[in-house]
């Protein structure tokens, strides 16, 4: 369990903009599941390798999240529930502002919703439609923006998930 403690440290550290201290408990954990891949163990790295992405992703290390999100790939067949967050992970990295991939974003966004959908992983499944939302918004698609922002605004209303509401409503909001 050590290094799922490590990864979540490093990601609430990103969190909360302690990028110094972020760093340092994400290579803390990358020594870590290197150590475990070695062994033969590699059940869970994915997850693993997807909250190290999501802290570099939060830190603006864009490079360092995509080839966490990419190590993520690379181990997730052995955990097909870890996928679509990694997917929705790809698909963040890809329409970051500072790095815009519309084609690739889409595509990430769209298969993890497929993936996400049947399981039933509904705060995943808003995520995506937030994504898509920001993402048709920013590439002046008014329409199909305003549509998955409506669902994922319904969708976190639903699930009283008040912060990824009022992110939605923003987003929305830029519409009008």
């Amino acid at each position: 369990m050590l290094p799922w403690h490590v990864a979540t440290a490093a990601w609430a550290l990103a969190q909360l903009g302690e990028a110094g201290e972020a760093l340092n408990r994400l290579r803390d954990c990358e020594q870590l599941l290197e150590r475990r891949a070695a062994k033969g163990f590699v059940a869970g790295l994915a997850g693993h390798y997807q909250v190290l992405g999501r802290a570099c992703l939060l830190l603006g290390r864009l490079d360092e999240a995509r080839r966490l999100g990419d190590r993520a790939v690379e181990t997730s067949p052995r955990q097909p529930g870890v996928n679509p967050l990694v997917l929705h992970l790809l698909g963040d990295i890809a329409t970051h502002p500072d790095r815009v991939d519309a084609d690739s974003g889409e595509a990430h966004y769209r298969k993890a919703l497929a993936l996400a959908e049947p399981r039933g992983m509904r705060p995943l499944v808003a995520h995506c439609h937030l994504g898509l939302g920001k993402l048709y918004r920013r590439t002046g698609q008014r329409e199909q923006a305003q549509e998955h922002l409506t669902t994922a605004t319904t969708m976190y209303r639903e699930m009283r998930m008040t912060y990824w509401l009022e992110q939605a409503e923003a987003e929305l909001g830029q519409i009008a």
